[in-house]
């Protein structure tokens, strides 16, 4: 956790509303940190359903594979998350450590150890000692409070430069019905499913087989469109838990993809992941500038994604970015190495309103000044037009700075 908040990050926080059904403490175990809080519990409602998406890495960590397979029963009492040590590439000890964790937290909250799901961020390839849950877990399960989601947000940071939170309320059935999350990620952050640690929370009464689509539906256009160094963690997770509590305020469930509530949902937790997932890369490690990329009339979406992390992910186009130069021959070039269809002589590049290239050349009416002008903010678009179909993606990134170098080159000491 850097001590020097991102230039990127949020002026202010919104409002986080209570959720019925959700209660959150934190603690110090010293796993890592001195004199910082590096574990939260969340207690959850009796019946709350629960969905997950997690890491595509062959390398997943002990905390991703336990959550996979409690996900089946579909319901969740209790999240333990840690940071400070991912508990990843440890072997037997690993899967031992999750084993205590979940049993720890189980026996202290009078839960099955099914309902427990768990997730730990920080350094790869050390042991969890997680018999260090023990001599918080009582204090966990007693000093509660609904309202402490930036204390929640905190205690999941690494190098993190502030907690991230985001929240929406909307109308089902004449009653209000909130959706809240918090992320944690800075850096090694390229989308494979969700590139972070993050962790959503409604008081609607969902099915699971809903929750899960809705979660895994959102995904593409949130956390899995994002990038900050093209590198897939071992850790990836987000959560999303639904308590039901709301159902006592007499809004009947969801219970199916065809009720009609459904796109009101959707909407709602689409703006929660895009928020998190944005704030994510406003604090990437180093970054000065957040980056747009939007890719259009490309033969398909999911072609259109592929060119549009290309740009992303390119180190080039990264450090022109930092270094406010308006070198549009770097983004030609990630749109030609992208493997995907593409037509030299068709394709339109715009850095913000100004239009750099066209038709295959620099724009005739090209302004180094005007271009350099947009370079200077720090909020930057890039657009691509390909001409050749009618597939489109957005994507966000951040610039590549000396800072990144100097984070990720001190981040075991």
């Amino acid at each position: 956790m850097s001590t020097t908040v991102s230039p990127l990050a949020p002026k202010y926080y919104p409002d986080m509303p209570e959720i019925a059904g959700v209660q959150f403490s934190t603690a110090a175990a010293g796993l890592k940190y001195a004199g910082r809080t590096d574990v939260l519990l969340a207690t959850l409602a009796e019946g709350t359903t629960v969905a997950g998406v997690f890491t595509k890495s062959r390398c997943s960590s002990a905390p991703v594979d336990w959550c996979k397979e409690r996900l089946e029963g579909g319901t969740a009492r209790a999240l333990l998350v840690n940071s400070g040590n991912a508990n990843a590439f440890t072997g037997k000890k690993g899967r031992a450590a999750v084993d205590l964790s979940a049993d720890i937290v189980s026996k202290a909250l009078g839960c099955s150890v099914d309902e427990v799901f768990l997730a730990s961020t920080g350094v790869i390839g050390e042991s969890l000692p997680a018999e260090k849950f023990e001599k918080v877990v009582d204090g966990l399960c007693t000093d509660q409070d609904a309202g402490a989601w930036l204390e929640a947000a905190k205690a999941i940071m690494t190098t993190d430069t502030y907690p991230k939170v985001a929240t929406s309320s909307i109308d089902l059935d004449g009653q209000s019905v909130t959706i809240s999350g918090i992320a944690k990620g800075a850096g090694m952050i390229a989308p494979d499913m969700a590139t972070m640690l993050s962790f959503i929370f409604t008081d609607a009464a969902i099915s699971q087989n809903v929750l899960q689509a809705l979660l895994s539906g959102e995904t593409g256009g949130s956390f899995n469109a994002i990038t900050v160094d093209s590198d897939t963690s071992t850790s990836d997770t987000v959560l999303l838990f639904a308590t039901g509590a709301a159902e006592a305020c007499g809004i009947a469930p969801v219970l199916t993809m065809e009720d009609p509530r459904v796109d009101v949902l959707r909407a709602s937790l689409r703006d929660v992941m895009q928020d998190l997932a944005q704030q994510i890369v406003r604090d990437g490690e180093g970054a000065r500038k957040l980056v747009e990329i939007s890719v259009e009339r490309a033969e398909s979406d999911v072609s259109a994604k592929t060119i549009a992390l290309s740009i992303a992910n390119s180190p080039l186009v990264k450090t022109a970015v930092a270094g406010e130069d308006a070198n549009w021959g770097r983004v030609v070039m990630a749109v030609g190495k992208a493997g995907e269809p593409a037509d030299r002589d068709k394709l339109a590049i715009w850095f913000g309103d100004v239009r750099v290239a066209v038709d295959g050349e620099r724009d005739p009416d090209y302004s180094e000044e005007a271009a350099s002008a947009v370079m200077k903010a720090e909020n930057i678009s890039i657009r691509v037009d390909l001409g050749l179909g009618e597939g489109h993606a957005t994507v966000w990134t951040c610039d590549l700075t000396k800072e990144y170098v100097a984070i990720n080159g001190d981040y075991r000491s």
